[in-house]
């Protein structure tokens, strides 16, 4: 089989998505596919090109098995809406000529939202190659964008709602991470006999590199840490996540020694949360950390944090959730009730949920578990054992080949 994959990360990008995708296109390679990617130069972790990968537009390459066209991302910066609009803008109609341009035939197209506009991308590329396309939806746009209040102009959302549809109708499958984000997706088709297959195909869990470790690491010790109970937050400092939960428990934990707070990642939050810690000895902010040291980052809490605002759980599904189980840690996932994660959180008896944005349910949560070690040690354990029986990287891949197959046999 003969892939075309669009996506906007790939490794040694640290995005959560190019982790997933770099994985998948090892399992292809592996299983005997030949892949052809087209995606970005390195640049999410500060948001602009990585040193290494400058002065040239485009790069050839090779990763694995897999052929690599990397592609200048027109990156800006993240909290100034328009530019990183006019940049994915930019990105995807250079990745549509260059994935038109790649040599087929292809059995599909694979492109990946956000951002949505690799929609079209991936449409313009499965007509010229004649093969099917199927869009997979990490998380559902502009949803998350309106829910957060970071798009509010009525003609916008317009413009953003239309061009979800049409992607969407011109996909032969969607692909989406759970059932509540599938609801969503079936909810906005018409649903006539051409509306395109809607699958759930959840992200999968390395439960082979991330996996329990010693608590006493080197990262502890360069923050410090010393033997208190560190409470985390990892990944991504958005619109979408409630961080001033955090910061409101670091405040009314000042006093207490034995607990520290930490917030690792980078964002548009980044700078605030930098400022708050400034006042607060118990509140460490960080930035992103080489995908190298994520597992040893995983292993300096002894509580991770999951955390959404209210009416996100129907498009967005954060990935770390399955990281944390794997890690054998426990996590206080602060999200919508009956969402994805807190069925997740109950059914593996792996931490606590609590309702997004409630400071007094976050903070009752994290004194329970700091005054109970053998309950963190339980909970670390049975998640543990969940994320082995969840879906792994050949699981995954799998469900994309027979998927694909599919669409042909059609």
């Amino acid at each position: 089989m003969r892939l075309l994959v669009i996506t906007p990360h790939l490794s040694p990008d640290t995005a959560p998505t190019g982790v997933v995708v770099s994985r998948i296109v090892d399992e292809l390679g592996t299983a005997g596919h030949d892949v052809h990617v087209v995606t970005s130069l390195p640049w999410y972790r500060d948001h602009r090109v990585e040193d290494g990968w400058r002065g040239r537009l485009v790069r050839r390459g090779s990763q694995g098995s897999a052929s690599v066209v990397r592609l200048q991302p027109f990156a800006g910066r993240k909290e100034r809406l328009v530019g990183r609009a006019f940049g994915f803008a930019m990105f995807s109609g250079t990745a549509a000529l260059a994935a038109v341009a790649a040599r087929g035939p292809f059995d599909a197209v694979m492109a990946l939202s956000p951002p949505l506009t690799l929609g079209p991308a991936g449409w313009v590329a499965a007509r010229r190659h004649r093969c099917p396309l199927v869009l997979n939806v990490q998380d559902v746009f502009p949803d998350v964008a309106i829910e957060v209040g970071a798009i509010t102009s009525p003609r916008v959302i317009r413009l953003f709602r239309s061009l979800e549809r049409f992607c969407y109708r011109r996909s032969d499958a969607v692909t989406v991470l759970s059932d509540d984000l599938a609801a969503n997706v079936t909810a906005k088709l018409g649903g006539s006999s051409r509306d395109p297959l809607v699958r759930v195909i959840p992200n999968f869990v390395d439960t082979t590199t991330i996996r329990p470790l010693d608590r006493d690491t080197a990262y502890r010790g360069e923050l410090g840490l010393g033997d208190r109970t560190v409470v985390m937050y990892a990944g991504n400092l958005g619109h979408s996540q409630p961080l001033d939960i955090i910061v409101e428990a670091a405040r009314r934990h000042r006093d207490r020694d034995d607990i520290a707070y930490v917030i690792n990642g980078g964002g548009v939050a980044a700078e605030g949360l930098h400022r708050a810690a400034e006042d607060l000895p118990n509140l460490t902010v960080v930035g992103y950390q080489p995908a190298d040291r994520v597992p040893e980052v995983m292993a300096s809490a002894d509580v991770h944090v999951v955390a959404l605002r209210r009416g996100l759980s129907a498009s967005s599904v954060p990935s770390k959730m399955y990281s944390i189980l794997a890690a054998g840690r426990p996590l206080i996932a602060s999200v919508d009730e009956g969402s994805e994660v807190a069925r997740v959180v109950g059914e593996a008896r792996a931490g606590v949920a609590v309702p997004p944005e409630d400071v007094d349910a976050f903070v009752a949560a994290v004194e329970r578990l700091v005054g109970d070690a053998g309950a963190r040690a339980s909970m670390g354990d049975s998640g543990r054992a969940w994320a082995q029986q969840w879906a792994s990287p050949r699981s995954v891949t799998d469900s994309y080949v027979r998927l694909v197959e599919e669409l042909r046999s059609r």
